[in-house]
């Protein structure tokens, strides 16, 4: 029988998220006409200052406009007998693909209010990857290490029922409790 489970995680109180969007916007439309607006003055008169606040009100706009959906970020975790998929979906347009782990290659998988986790975090040359919104949430981790020894630990929420599907395939003594 297949294992296989689609999660979304939002953001719980999303208002604040709601308000920078709306002011990226906002922000967005006021620096592309200011740059439009300086755009005709040096037309009309070319200076340098003129030029330098050109430049830099539109690429602002610019750049508010290629980044703004990065204020409204969800992550997906896709379970699929043994592998779990990881993307990060940017204002439910964009998505973009973290990675993929075999379950089974994990060395430590428990709750980040455990020992373990405490004791592993503050390993030297750990790479931390943070794939959460909700810090109140019930976080987990994985810990694993690549060919090459480097030492790496992904904290997400999952809900209970990944949980349960995660733990079927974890090898024997990899979950650890509080």
């Amino acid at each position: 029988m297949d294992h296989f489970m689609e999660e979304v995680v939002v953001k719980r109180k999303p208002f604040m998220q709601n308000l920078a969007h709306a002011f990226a916007n906002i922000f967005m439309v006021i620096s592309a006409l200011m740059g439009v607006f300086f755009l005709n003055v040096i037309f009309a008169m070319f200076n340098i200052p003129n030029l330098i606040l050109t430049v830099l009100f539109l690429g602002m706009a610019i750049l508010l406009y290629l980044y703004r959906d990065r204020l409204k970020t969800e992550y997906e975790y896709t379970f699929t007998n043994g592998d779990l998929d990881f993307a990060q979906v940017y204002n439910n347009q964009k998505r973009k693909s973290l990675g993929t782990m075999r379950v089974k290659n994990v060395e430590s998988f428990g709750p980040v209010d455990s020992e373990t986790f405490r004791k592993l975090i503050n390993m030297p040359n750990i790479k931390r990857k943070n794939w959460f919104l909700n810090r109140e949430a019930n976080l987990y981790f994985f810990y694993y290490q690549k060919e090459n020894s480097e030492k790496h630990m992904i904290i997400f929420e999952p809900s209970e029922e990944l949980v349960e599907y995660i733990r079927k395939y974890l090898p024997h003594g990899v979950y650890l409790t509080k």
